[in-house]
C-alpha cells in the first residue's frame, strides 16, 4: 500500500521504442500498460506518434479514457516518420526541450523496452534524481527480461564504486505494469547526504546571479 505521505501519481511519462521489437510480449505489455493507466485513471505523457510500443501504449491509454499528451520535436513531426500522435500533441523545437516538457508534465516515469532514445531518456531522468534535482519515482518495466543485463551492469557499477547504493535504488524494476505502478506509488526517495546539500531552486539562482552582477559593476 502507498504511504499517505507520498503524493498520488496522476500523470506518468512512458519512454519506449518506436519499433515493436522482436518478442510479441513487448507490444502486448505496452498495450497492457496503457490499459492499466486508464483503469487507474492515470494520464499518459509520451514522445508522440503511433508507431511501435509508443503507439501501442498511447492508443490503449487513449481508448481506455486517459488523457494523452504526445510531445514531439517539430523536425520529427514535419518529417512524418513517427505517425500521427494519439491524443493531444505539443510540438517543441529540440530533443532537449522535449524531455524537459515531458519531465514537467509527469509525476513519475516508466521505461518499456526501447533503443538508444529510451535509454538516454531514462538515464537522463535518473541522473537528475541522483543530483536531487527531483524526487519523482522512475521504473523499468522488465518485460521478458529485457532489462536483466542492464540491471546487472548497474549492480556492477555499484561494486566498482562508481555508483552509490542509494543512487542504485533510484531505478525500480518490475515485470508487470500493475506491480511497477504500485511500487512507483509507494516509492520513498533516499538522497545521498552530499547531494541533499545542492540547491537547484531557480529563484535562488536568479538572486545569486543578480548579486554577482551587482558586485561586478
Amino acid at each position: 500500500m502507498a504511504s499517505s505521505s507520498v503524493p498520488k501519481i496522476k500523470n506518468i511519462c512512458v519512454f519506449c521504442g518506436s519499433n515493436p521489437g522482436k518478442e510479441k510480449e513487448f507490444l502486448e505489455s505496452a498495450n497492457h500498460l496503457g490499459r492499466v493507466l486508464a483503469e487507474r485513471k492515470i494520464h499518459l505523457v509520451y514522445g508522440g506518434g503511433s508507431l511501435g510500443l509508443m503507439g501501442s501504449v498511447s492508443i490503449a491509454a487513449f481508448l481506455g479514457g486517459s488523457q494523452v499528451l504526445g510531445v514531439v520535436p517539430k523536425a520529427l513531426a514535419e518529417g512524418d516518420i513517427i505517425g500521427k500522435t494519439v491524443g493531444e500533441e505539443l510540438q517543441v523545437s529540440t530533443m532537449s526541450e522535449r524531455l524537459s516538457v515531458m519531465f514537467n508534465h509527469a509525476d513519475a516515469f516508466i521505461a518499456l523496452p526501447g533503443g538508444l532514445g529510451t535509454l538516454e531518456e531514462i538515464f537522463h531522468i535518473s541522473s537528475w534524481a541522483q543530483l536531487n534535482i527531483h524526487q519523482k519515482p522512475i521504473g523499468l518495466q522488465n518485460v521478458h527480461g529485457f532489462y536483466n543485463t542492464l540491471l546487472s551492469f548497474l549492480d556492477h557499477v555499484v561494486e566498482q564504486q562508481f555508483l552509490t547504493f542509494s543512487a542504485r535504488q533510484i531505478l525500480i524494476s518490475a515485470a508487470t505494469a500493475e506491480q511497477l505502478i504500485d511500487e512507483l506509488q509507494s516509492f520513498i526517495p533516499v538522497v545521498d547526504s552530499s547531494m541533499s546539500r545542492l540547491n537547484w531552486s531557480i529563484t535562488e539562482r536568479r538572486k545569486k546571479l543578480r548579486l554577482d552582477l551587482s558586485l561586478s559593476l
